[in-house]
Parts: C-alpha cells; sequence; structure tokens
C-alpha cells in the first residue's frame, strides 16, 4: 500500500508528489454544545455524523485546509493556558480524540494520536513514569505494545493517514511543575545532558518499536515539541534514528523579527535531529471577541489573516517545511478561547476568507524550484 512518505529530505504523498500538510487543529464538537448555543448545534447538525460531514470536514475543504489536524481541544483548567506560561498546576483537561472510524471515514488526510507518556507541559500533574528495564521499565514496553495494536493497528491499512504524533508538547527538561524523570535527578549537568540522550532513546525505541509490530508502513511525526520554550539537543539526538519528521509547536509574535527567530530555530533544530522534514504541528493568533473581551493579540480578524499569511510565508520556500497546522476550529470561553469561527458557528470571514487564499497559494506554490 503507498502511504505519506519521506523522501530526500521532503514529505510526498502516497503518488510521490511534493505533499504540505495544512490542518486545523482542535477541532471538537462539544464547543456547539453550551447553553448559549446548543440550539444552532440542534438545527444546523444534530448529530456528530452530520456535523464531521457538514461542518468540520466541509469547513476545511472550504477553507484550503488538506489534512485533519490534533482533534483534541482544552475543556476545563485556566481559561485554556499551558501551564509553562503562568507556573501555576492546573488541572487542564482534554476532549475525547476522534475515534479510528470517525478518521478514517473522513475522507481527507488526517494525523492520529498515541499518548506515550503523561508528560505534557500543561499538564498540572505530570507523570514521568520509568523505562529503564533496571528500575521497573519493563512495564513500560507493555504499555507501548498495547498503545500501539490499539491504536496503531486501527490505522495500518489507512491510505489517508498522514502518520502518528506522539506526546503533545513534552516536557524533557525541566517540567514547568518542578517534575521530572526520577532517573535525571540528582545529576550534574554533563551527566544529567547523558541520561537525558538515555532516556529519550528508550523512549523513542520502545514505543516506534511498537507503533511498527502493528504498523510498518505509515510516519512517525514524533512528539509536537513547544518550540517557544526550546527543545534539548539530546533528544533531537536520540530521536533521528526511530522519527521520520520533526514537529514544533511555535506561535510567533506579528513581527518580521519573531518570524525570522521561528525560521532560524526550525532549521537549527532540523539539523540537530538529522535534517528531517519539519511540521509546524500548532500555530495560532486571537483577538478580544465578544465572547472573550480578556483575549490580548491583534486588532481585529483581518489583520490575523494578515498575520497567518505572513507567518506561512516565513518558512514556505524552505526546502524542509512539510505542514502548518492551526489553533483552532470554533471559538469557546474557558477553554480554547479563540478560533476560526465564533461561538455561535459562524466563520469570522475577514480571517478565513484570507486563510483560504493563503493556503491555496502555498500548495500552489509548494515543491516548486
Amino acid at each position: 500500500m503507498a502511504t505519506f512518505a519521506v523522501r530526500d529530505g521532503r514529505l510526498v504523498d502516497p503518488d510521490g508528489k511534493p505533499f504540505l500538510s495544512l490542518a486545523l487543529n482542535h477541532v471538537d464538537e462539544t464547543n456547539l454544545k453550551f447553553p448559549y448555543n446548543r440550539d444552532i448545534w440542534r438545527e444546523r447538525y444534530g448529530s456528530r455524523e452530520r456535523w464531521i460531514a457538514d461542518g468540520a470536514v466541509a469547513d476545511l475543504r472550504n477553507w484550503s485546509f488538506n489534512t485533519l489536524g490534533w482533534t483534541q481541544e482544552y475543556v476545563a483548567g485556566g481559561w485554556g493556558e499551558a501551564l509553562d506560561w503562568f507556573g501555576d498546576p492546573i488541572d487542564l483537561k482534554h476532549s475525547t480524540p476522534w475515534s479510528a472510524t470517525e478518521l478514517r471515514g473522513a475522507g481527507i488526510p488526517y494525523v492520529a494520536q498515541v499518548p506515550v507518556q503523561e508528560i505534557e507541559d500543561w499538564n498540572g500533574y505530570p507523570a514521568f513514569r520509568p523505562m529503564d528495564p533496571a528500575h521497573g521499565g519493563d512495564d513500560f514496553a507493555v504499555w507501548c505494545d498495547y498503545l500501539a495494536r490499539s491504536i496503531a493497528a486501527e490505522h495500518a491499512d489507512s491510505p489517508d493517514l498522514l502518520g502518528y504524533f506522539l506526546v503533545d508538547i513534552p516536557a524533557w527538561l525541566p517540567h514547568a511543575s518542578g517534575a521530572d524523570f526520577a532517573e535525571l535527578q540528582g545529576l550534574d549537568a554533563a551527566e544529567r545532558e547523558k541520561k537525558l540522550y538515555d532516556v529519550a532513546s528508550r523512549y523513542y525505541e520502545t514505543i516506534v518499536t511498537a507503533i511498527r509490530r502493528y504498523d510498518p508502513d505509515h510516519l512517525i511525526l514524533g512528539d509536537r515539541f513547544n518550540g517557544n520554550k526550546g527543545i534539548p539537543e539530546p533528544v533531537l539526538r536520540a530521536m533521528e534514528p526511530f522519527v521520520d519528521v520533526l514537529s514544533v509547536q511555535y506561535f510567533t509574535e506579528p513581527t518580521e523579527e519573531s518570524r525570522t527567530q521561528l525560521r532560524a530555530d526550525l532549521a537549527r533544530w532540523r539539523e540537530q535531529c538529522g535534517g528531517k522534514p519539519v511540521i509546524v504541528a500548532d500555530a495560532g493568533n486571537w483577538t478580544p471577541t465578544e465572547l472573550n473581551p480578556h483575549r490580548e493579540g491583534l486588532p481585529d480578524h483581518a489583520a490575523r489573516g494578515v498575520d497567518y499569511g505572513a507567518a506561512l510565508d516565513a518558512v514556505l520556500d524552505e526546502p524542509w517545511f512539510a505542514g502548518w497546522h492551526w489553533c483552532g476550529y470554533v471559538e469557546n470561553t474557558g477553554g480554547r478561547g479563540w478560533g476560526l469561527k465564533d461561538p455561535w458557528d459562524e466563520p469570522y470571514r475577514d480571517l478565513t476568507d484570507a486563510i483560504t487564499e493563503h493556503n491555496r497559494r502555498a500548495l500552489a506554490q509548494h515543491g516548486k524550484d
């Protein structure tokens, strides 16, 4: 079966043509089921199946996105602000991801999620479970095999699967809560860096070996690193033999300096992990809205559209650039707090019209010398 692949350092589709993954993240229907908007949900959709077909997938196609991204959404805790931005422990719960049946039935390229370890930097109560067999780590291999046979086995024969993401902004060093892998504690800087490489190598080898046992063909997209916080070089070196793509979340300021820094950071991290293609796995911007007047950012949705294109253009011509995944879909309150549609399921037209044009231009330009 032909699948998405990496060829000569570039992402290609099952036909072998250059592929730029333009995705929308956090696509969750419960943002349309609050007391203030559930009547719209009932009248327009009435079922999850109809919402997927007539809402989510139709919108992606209309706005010239070609991939369904990471589907989980913030649903509780700290107004959706990541723990590492403020430092206070937050029980930041997420929605249930789309099922394999829903993803496969959407009729559009998609990514699958493999929750390897609870080490997300937004997780106020992380669980750094041991991976060293000498200290109880045999259970980690058993856990990874379970994940692979329950997730990868469901997607192994799917022509639309782009690949597998692992952990969302993993906190290798340090975690915002102060927690850490026990096997890294009490070491000096040099010992810690060496041990970090060993721990990360064990992590990637174990989960990727398990996935390949059940799905030998699809891409491993790796963890969705937090680029704004930085990525430890030992982890990037450790992932090189096992991961096909470098995936980095990166939120730029609306300045040329910030966009230049985005390009430089991605290029440096790419070299440190052996020249992988790079997906910007989460990016976004925001503005105050009726439901979220506290949201500071750009002056209006038209400015959001301009910034979308400028940030995309900062990396579009790079031969290693493979994807641009946007945050997020429907605005809510208390969780995400921004989106491409308002809380009453209407697009912010000044934004979505601009995004559509930027996406069409990017797709037409990508892969041309």
